[in-house]
């Protein structure tokens, strides 16, 4: 039996930090020489991280890739590698389609794998399905590619291509199967939102039955501003099934073996002839590489197959890489959060200290005189549940100060919004002192729900550096809390937490439900209006009130300017508020 064992490399690098990433990258092929592979791959961009965006317009980190990739090519003995890298070429075409921006006189630049072979370099391949919608801008830095080099390994096939080719360009994927390939090999790094790994899993597939050919997809891992890279690598047979599953939200080296002659007699004797005569040092689009000596020296290898996550799970360990990365990568001793007794910050202490360990978390108990007793018992029950240190700061003093200081202008009106925006901006300022003094990352705990129709304080609950669930319904945060208590004997987020109708508490007896519509109501509309592009009429034709539905699309539509100067979030559903929609903020059109 004929075998070709692919290692898939599913790592986490760092944006920019070229020498770590190539550290990474040799140490992770070191594994798969001790593996024996014939075959290893790395993610898209492995050497300068994804998405560099503007990095990309400096010749000298271009040079910097450059030569990171020279320093791995002498480690590749033995053996084949993929790796992302960024391709720099000489335009010599005055008339050939260029990107929105190139780097000026250094050419023209390619989303690229480097193809290496025993310590040398033999070729290359460059996307060529460039993505320019929500988060991806491609045509801003990249020209496509050409041609698709197939990879003559010991009489097998193998074609490279990266991302989106395989997932959204049926046609690349069937010239390189036509082309005798056998094997083809995807190295991707694909942003996490809910339900994408399944949806994607199912595309592979697709691709893989339609084609009859082995499918090694290989996606990044790890947070990088407001993505996240989910892993989840896999390798296909030629029926679409499941060889070999990487995990979600970890590095690690999947390695599995390939029959080959298994995928041969799946094909007809007419094309493995067509394959088999392409034996020259390069015949075409051709490369041909040396096979190594390994079948006899190796015993087979235990097929890993992690089995998927469910929704909401792989959703909250989402959330927890992505602060775990961004406090890391960014260099912040610590986080620090104010706890209000309210769900959406209980989740957000439990996600930090998930990600970072109780010891990194500072929590900030800031009362004011409308903070309910509950609440206070509810933040010291978490706080010990967690084992965080807490710090209580009452604002009521400077509350009252600040009335007081604004009472000849303010005169004998009513009491309103204005002082129920005070007490939040009181304690985000409080909360960037912190910040401040002790070099903490302020987390902001507010949710999509609530950032979608404004129902959050500019400068108040929304300052901070990092906000953990902007892109997390308000339902699904109690999903998120309930999966999370799940997890434990006894739950960490207390039961009347959950239970309590949610509050501000910035005047007496207040309720969310006083200002908008039930939570459950809400969030459908937010759905169908925001991530769906549905027009009021759609909605409403759906089953929802006319009243209730003009009141949410007219509440989101005079919030806009909130949102851009919202901190980043995590992104976890197909269309999150930032890079996904971008909305002017003087817009006068609205939908009839």
């Amino acid at each position: 039996m004929k075998t070709l064992r692919i290692a898939m490399a599913q790592m986490n690098p760092t944006v920019g930090d070229l020498s770590g990433n190539v550290r990474r990258i040799l140490s992770w092929l070191r594994e798969a020489q001790k593996a024996k592979a014939d075959l290893v791959a790395f993610p898209e961009m492995a050497i300068t991280g994804y998405h560099p965006e503007d990095l990309l317009l400096r010749p000298w980190f271009l040079n910097e890739n450059r030569q990171a990739l020279q320093e791995i090519i002498p480690a590749c003995r033995g053996l084949v590698a993929v790796v992302g890298f960024v391709e720099q070429e000489e335009n010599r075409d005055a008339n050939s389609v260029r990107p929105l921006l190139r780097v000026a006189d250094h050419g023209v630049l390619y989303n690229a794998a480097a193809l290496i072979a025993d310590r040398k370099l033999v070729g290359s391949y460059r996307k060529q399905a460039l993505v320019n919608h929500g988060i991806f801008n491609d045509s801003r830095y990249f020209q496509p590619g050409q041609r698709l080099p197939l990879l003559h390994v010991d009489g097998v096939l193998i074609g490279v291509t990266l991302c989106e080719d395989l997932a959204c360009s049926t046609g690349l994927i069937r010239r390189e199967a036509a082309g005798g390939a056998e094997v083809i090999v995807n190295i991707s790094a694909a942003p996490f939102h809910r339900g994408n790994s399944r949806s994607r899993e199912q595309v592979l597939a697709a691709r893989a039955r339609e084609n009859g050919v082995i499918v090694a997809y290989i996606n990044m891992v790890g947070g990088q501003d407001e993505l996240v890279f989910d892993g989840n690598s896999l390798l296909l047979d030629r029926t679409g099934g499941v060889l070999a599953r990487g995990a979600a939200f970890r590095e690690e080296l999947v390695v599995a073996d390939v029959n080959l002659d298994v995928v041969s007699s799946g094909r007809s004797t007419q094309s493995r002839k067509a394959r088999g005569a392409a034996t020259t040092e390069t015949d075409g689009d051709r490369i041909s590489v040396k096979m190594f000596a390994k079948q006899k020296t190796r015993p087979p290898i235990e097929q890993k197959k992690t089995n998927p996550m469910e929704d909401i799970e792989e959703i909250y360990w989402a959330l927890v890489m992505a602060v775990q990365d961004y406090v890391r990568k960014n260099d912040f001793p610590r986080v620090v959060l104010g706890l209000s007794g309210g769900i959406d910050s209980a989740l957000t202490a439990v996600i930090a200290v998930d990600a970072l360990g109780a010891d990194r978390v500072r929590g900030v108990f800031l009362p004011s005189p409308y903070t309910s007793q509950e609440s206070e018992a509810d933040v010291m029950e978490l706080v010990q549940r967690l084992g965080i240190n807490l710090s209580v700061i009452s604002i009521t003093p400077t509350f009252e100060s600040y009335r007081r200081t604004l009472a000849p202008m303010f005169g004998d009106r009513q009491v309103d919004a204005a002082e129920e925006n005070l007490q939040a901006r009181i304690r985000g300022t409080l909360l960037m002192a912190v910040s401040n003094k002790f070099g903490d990352l302020v987390l902001t705990t507010g949710n999509k729900s609530e950032l979608s129709v404004g129902y959050a304080t500019l400068y108040g609950d929304m300052a901070g550096g990092f906000a953990v669930i902007k892109d997390v319904p308000k339902t699904m945060v109690y999903a998120l809390a309930t999966f999370r208590n799940g997890r434990d004997p006894s739950p960490v987020i207390p039961r009347r937490t959950l239970d309590r109708p949610p509050s501000a508490e910035l005047r007496p007896n207040q309720k969310d439900e006083d200002s908008l519509p039930p939570y459950s109501i809400l969030d459908p509309i937010l759905q169908a209006y925001i991530e769906e592009d549905c027009s009021p009429d759609d909605i409403i034709k759906a089953g929802f009130d006319r009243a209730t539905v003009d009141q949410v699309v007219k509440m989101v539509d005079r919030s806009e300017f909130k949102r851009h100067q919202a901190p980043l979030g995590v992104k976890i559903t197909p269309r999150a508020l930032g890079k996904d929609r971008r909305m002017p903020i003087t817009n006068r059109y609205r939908m009839s």
